[in-house]
């Protein structure tokens, strides 16, 4: 993908939690003419920015939908309760859903980790957002339920979270459209899997010097001469076969020995 003739570039989106500057670096050390557009956008517009061609690929939370794009999972996130620094939660370094049984639980409009049904009591109503959400937590409102990476997001100094052992977790993921897997992408896909920059990427590649390698193993040695190891290279360094050429100059048992019919006679005394 260009923005023009002049300029190529790969745009990369991004949802809220993820941080891509690991990959961006290795990106621009190994390709230093292609431009990487970072864009930030939220879950919802991800996929907007896929389907229209404005984004090369993001990194998006799942599910995505498998009949329009792929997606390669990358690593699942730690869910956690926000909650104020001095909530009776904080006495425990991990706790359970059932631990939230009384508490109200905010869930936001933009909430990503999916519950078949969120654990508490709800809220009078559902903020619109997960930084509106940290806000009502701070204001002793409601406890909040997300991802670690979004808890550090929205660090706040008078909010803690603890570790929910047993709730449902958030999986990222490198997604872009089916039909528009380009060598860029295919470049991309190599960084985040940690390929090296001389890996081929999956495909079988011979390079000139094996291909050259290979041809002269299949030339015929100078002069005609068999290859060693046949059959007929081994008759002629041997000089014959097996008893048709032996060091005595004849078939094994050819030769005379003294004293037998074939011999020379004794002379008489």
């Amino acid at each position: 993908m260009t923005d023009s003739a002049d300029t190529p570039s790969f745009r990369l989106a991004y949802v809220p939690g993820v941080t891509p500057a690991k990959w961006a670096r290795i990106w621009a050390e190994r390709l230093p003419d292609i431009r990487l557009v970072l864009l930030q956008t939220s879950p919802a517009e991800a996929d907007g920015l896929l389907r229209e061609g404005a984004a090369d690929a993001a990194f998006v939370r799942l599910p995505v939908d498998r009949a329009v794009y792929s997606a390669i999972p990358l690593y699942t996130e730690t869910t956690v309760v926000v909650v104020p620094k001095d909530h009776v939660i904080t006495a425990a370094e991990e706790i359970t859903l059932d631990d939230l049984a009384d508490e109200v639980v905010l869930h936001p409009l933009d909430d990503v980790v999916g519950w078949e049904q969120p654990p508490g009591e709800p809220a009078f109503e559902r903020p619109a957002t997960t930084e509106d959400a940290i806000e009502l937590v701070a204001a002793g409102i409601g406890v909040l339920v997300v991802p670690q990476s979004l808890a550090r997001l929205h660090h706040r100094r008078d909010l803690t979270y603890r570790t929910l052992v047993d709730a449902p977790q958030s999986e990222i993921a490198l997604s872009w459209p089916q039909d528009a897997t380009t060598d860029l992408v295919e470049d991309f896909i190599g960084i985040v899997r940690g390929r090296t920059v001389n890996s081929t990427r999956g495909r079988a590649q011979q390079t000139p010097a094996a291909e050259q390698k290979k041809d002269e193993r299949r030339k015929p040695q100078p002069g005609g001469a068999p290859r060693r190891g046949t059959a007929a290279g081994a008759r002629n360094r041997s000089g014959g076969t097996k008893g048709g050429g032996g060091k005595s100059g004849g078939t094994k048992g050819g030769g005379s020995r003294r004293g037998t019919g074939g011999g020379k006679p004794r002379r008489r005394s």
